[in-house]
């Protein structure tokens, strides 16, 4: 018996403005993006049909046109829209988004930034 049901996307990447000075936001900068959607056993599909899942494609879309939709000073700040989108436009309980930016304005040496979101659908 199936007790749980996730469905992650790993490694969303795509170019975005994303910076908190202007020369950063200036040229798009890539981003990989991790999901982790909690959905209901009931949302497994009955039969072996595409339409009966959540479509990949369409979580994929969401976090790219997001994105690209306008220029974000924080990972934070689009880090939280993609997370209301995908508890708005899915069946999930649950929405974990982390966002990796590979060049991190620093003094120091550092390999990539990430931020993390989880969320929770609200009760009803």
């Amino acid at each position: 018996m199936v007790t749980s049901y996730h469905l992650r996307i790993h490694a969303i990447r795509f170019r975005a403005n994303v910076g908190a000075s202007r020369t950063e936001r200036a040229l798009p900068q890539e981003l990989l993006v991790d999901v982790d959607l909690d959905l209901p056993v009931a949302a497994l599909p009955k039969h072996d049909h595409r339409r009966e899942v959540v479509d990949y494609d369409a979580v994929v879309r969401l976090v790219v046109e997001v994105g690209q939709a306008e220029p974000y000073h924080l990972l934070e700040t689009y880090s939280e829209r993609v997370l209301e989108r995908l508890l708005a436009e899915t069946p999930a309980r649950e929405v974990r988004v982390a966002v990796t930016k590979l060049r991190v304005p620093s003094t120091h040496s550092v390999d990539r930034a990430v931020v993390e979101v989880v969320g929770c659908r609200e009760s009803t």
